[in-house]
């Protein structure tokens, strides 16, 4: 049977996983959902897992050497440890019908933008900064150390992601509507995102039962394009966005790098995909401090970043 290796890329919004053998040839590829199993549940998230790895590995026949899970919520020692156990199940669920010889440093879990660093860089050394829903900035040094900011979630951060973004955008109408802040075309832009007909029925909208930090975050895109043609509120919330992620980058970088080494940075994630220029405002405002730091897009994802971590682990 043919040696190979699993990385897995699970997140708040999906779970995508890919089979790899010695050649780094690509075998198999899946999808599931979420499996952030702070945000969907324990159960949920393995099944998610499971699913994405059925998928993955249908009709092939193979034995598994090693197994990559970058995951969204794993931060902690104790949260590593359920999704190994995870893995223990997983080598026994019936669903799965694979053969498992995993090399004595085969199972690896780590946060999911280890991998994407990893990935969006083509190396474990540098940094990463993450916007999308949420946001975090990450990286890695040559001695192996690590430090990380924002990244806390919606509640307590996540300084300039989809949903902050979001967010300040629901603010800056309620604001104008009231007249503590300057008139926006954010208004007309969110009445016609709800489908409503005056402001004031905003507040139905947003309080009803189930709206989560997703939905929130899917109005990141309407500031975006107000952002775009002029109108300087949204403007101003882009810009106060790429200073918060520019100021965690450099926090990062700081902690890990000398004041002159020069770095790679990587920005992923959904929110950089921006017709207001958020990704332009966060270079500018990064490089008044940290000139050294480039800026570069992702050169694979992150699922690659995994595939290349459990490779490494079993010496391909």
């Amino acid at each position: 049977m043919t040696p190979t290796v699993l990385g897995l890329d699970g997140g708040g919004s999906q779970t995508r996983c890919r089979l790899v053998n010695a050649q780094g040839t690509v075998l198999g590829q899946g999808e599931a959902p979420a499996s952030n199993y702070h945000a969907v549940g324990g159960e949920a998230a393995y099944h998610a897992i499971l699913s994405a790895i059925a998928a993955a590995t249908a009709n092939q026949t193979v034995v598994i050497r090693a197994i990559t899970l970058g995951l969204a919520g794993v931060g902690r020692p104790r949260d590593k440890q359920v999704v190994q156990d995870w893995v223990q199940l997983l080598q026994q669920d019936s669903r799965l019908p694979l053969t498992w010889n995993l090399h004595p440093q085969g199972v690896q879990v780590c946060p999911d933008c280890e991998i994407a660093l990893v990935g969006g860089l083509g190396q474990e050394v540098g940094l990463a900064t993450i916007a999308g829903t949420g946001a975090i900035a990450y990286g890695r040094n040559s001695q192996g150390r690590v430090a990380r900011a924002s990244g806390w979630g919606y509640l307590l951060g996540d300084e300039g992601s989809a949903y902050d973004i979001g967010r300040q955008g629901l603010r800056a109408v309620v604001r104008a509507a009231d007249g503590r802040s300057p008139q926006t075309q954010l208004t007309e832009a969110v009445c016609d995102y709800f489908g409503l007909d005056k402001i004031e029925d905003l507040v139905e909208s947003v309080y009803q039962p189930g709206w989560r930090a997703k939905d929130v975050a899917r109005l990141a895109p309407v500031v975006d394009r107000v952002a775009s043609v002029g109108d300087e509120v949204a403007l101003q919330i882009l810009d106060e966005a790429a200073v918060e992620l520019a100021l965690a980058s450099r926090t990062v970088y700081r902690q890990l790098f000398p004041d002159d080494a020069a770095v790679e940075l990587v920005t992923l994630g959904g929110t950089w995909q921006s017709q207001g220029k958020l990704r332009q405002r966060f270079q500018q405002h990064l490089a008044r401090d940290c000139p050294e730091i480039a800026v570069v897009e992702p050169r694979h994802d992150a699922v690659s970043g995994a595939i290349l971590l459990a490779r490494r682990a079993v010496g391909w």
